[in-house]
């Protein structure tokens, strides 16, 4: 019998400072909760998010900055969790275009080239969002 579709992830965008998450449901036509938090506080965040939503079925993990340190604090926060690394190259360039495309810039900066446009707050949180979305979509390490 084939296993049930893994449909609700925690994505986690790690880092050496802040990390970005990301609860995606697509079981609720998707319902998404996009943060940035402080390195430090995340586990505990982490723990918060997952008693608001129990229904996580995978942790999903940035395999980059920090990701294996990381991976073992949640687990040894949340043994019964499932830890799934996805490969996280790109995720940066990607996040920086779902923010923009989100936030469009106004006034003046309309006028400049996309390249040139900077998100005016950490997008980690959007990276978290792209992790999430390519383990739900089948592309991942483990």
């Amino acid at each position: 019998m084939p296993t049930e579709r893994v449909r609700t992830v925690l994505g986690i965008d790690p880092g050496r400072s802040k990390c970005g998450l990301a609860y995606v449901n697509w079981a609720a036509d998707p319902i998404v909760e996009r943060s940035v938090v402080p390195t430090e506080s995340l586990v505990v965040t982490v723990c918060r998010m997952l008693r608001q939503h129990p229904e996580v079925e995978v942790i999903v993990i940035g395999s980059g900055t920090g990701s294996r340190t990381l991976a073992k604090a949640v687990h040894e926060a949340l043994p019964e969790s499932k830890i799934a690394l996805v490969d996280e190259v790109g995720t940066s360039v990607l996040a920086r275009q779902r923010y923009l495309a989100a936030n469009p810039p106004k006034g003046w900066k309309k006028l400049l080239p996309k390249g040139l446009l900077v998100p005016d707050e950490p997008i980690d949180d959007y990276a978290a969002l792209i992790l999430a979305e390519r383990f739900l979509a089948g592309d991942h390490q483990r």
